[in-house]
């Protein structure tokens, strides 16, 4: 049996209030234990995901040189291509380790902020999205699958507040302008040992509320460290998605929900077999100027919270840079 239990979103949307009563407990208990699971009956159209996933596979497909002409203009701006070795996740927690061995293209908000930014503000949280000249569906097919991860992330939001005893319209005031991610990746197979301590993505929590991870269906990679210490692989889906709570949902959360420390091993070459991995990483979180403070349901039994209030976006920025392979 997967250590990652399934969830009916649909179920919850349309159910009686007794099933989403139901649901919500569970997934409470999901989040409080493992932060992983599997969200099945999602409503995205197949086609959206498969043209999103098979442009993103054509431009990694391109020559490096190619691939180059889009290269994020500055380590710390997160739109994008970032070639192999430029990230370290486990840096984000204070380990040394030598890069991970992937690349990546990223995307950011497509509309314009609500107020005006500091110009590093603006650079990070919005600047314009780097789009190569090919694959020439690229741009149409990343946008629209964005915009739909969006939405996803919105229903999701409603799950959570339900399962934290909250009006299911509780976070809407903080996803107005929603500061999210769309992040594709690719993990090469490797025919040698990777170096010490070395992987296709170090061990690491996400950074921000939660991640709707679309994986790679056919080869495995990610793993997941259970609350016994275990690492455990996560199992290939099909027409599901894989959410994970993030570190600035278990601060939000008081730690009631977990930010469960999870990684990802490089594919291996055998016989011929195992090209390469894939996954897409949308990464969904609060305005970038949500105050991210303890929700009223999750305060500890004398009424206090374990952290300070923080800017959404702030937190993010110091996070994401944290990871730099070259800090």
């Amino acid at each position: 049996m997967s250590a990652i239990p399934v969830v009916n979103l649909a179920a919850f949307l349309r159910g009686s209030d007794e099933d989403q009563k139901r649901i919500a407990a569970e997934v409470d208990e999901i989040c409080k234990s493992v932060g992983f699971l599997i969200v099945e009956r999602h409503g995205i159209a197949k086609h959206i995901i498969d043209d999103a996933w098979s442009a993103a596979r054509a431009f990694f497909d391109l020559p490096m040189e190619a691939k180059l002409k889009s290269k994020s203009p500055a380590a710390d701006c997160p739109r994008g291509y970032f070639p192999f070795a430029a990230e370290a996740l486990a840096q984000s927690l204070g380990v040394e380790t030598p890069p991970d061995i992937k690349e990546s293209f990223g995307i950011g908000p497509i509309g314009s902020p609500p107020r005006a930014l500091s110009d590093q503000e603006m650079d990070f949280h919005f600047g314009e999205n780097i789009w190569p000249a090919q694959p020439a569906n690229l741009r149409e097919a990343l946008t629209r699958y964005y915009d739909e991860m969006e939405a996803l992330g919105l229903r999701m939001l409603q799950l959570f507040a339900a399962a934290l005893s909250l009006p299911q319209d509780y976070f809407a005031e903080c996803h107005t302008a929603p500061r999210c991610a769309l992040r594709c990746l690719n993990y090469p197979a490797v025919g040698k040992p990777p170096l010490a301590n070395q992987r296709a993505a170090g061990e690491h929590s996400d950074y921000g509320s939660f991640t709707i991870l679309k994986s790679d269906p056919e080869i495995s990679g990610l793993e997941i460290k259970l609350p016994s210490g275990e690492w455990t692989a996560a199992p290939l889906v099909q027409d599901a998605f894989i959410v994970n709570i993030g570190d600035m949902m278990a601060r939000w959360t008081n730690d009631r929900w977990v930010s469960t420390l999870h990684r990802v091993t490089s594919p291996q070459i055998q016989d011929g077999g195992t090209s390469r991995r894939q996954s897409m990483a949308f990464f969904h979180n609060a305005n970038f100027d949500a105050i991210i403070e303890c929700i009223p349901t999750c305060r500890d039994a004398d009424g206090k919270q374990k952290y300070p209030p923080v800017e959404a976006g702030e937190y993010l920025m110091r996070r994401f840079t944290s990871a730099l392979a070259d800090n």
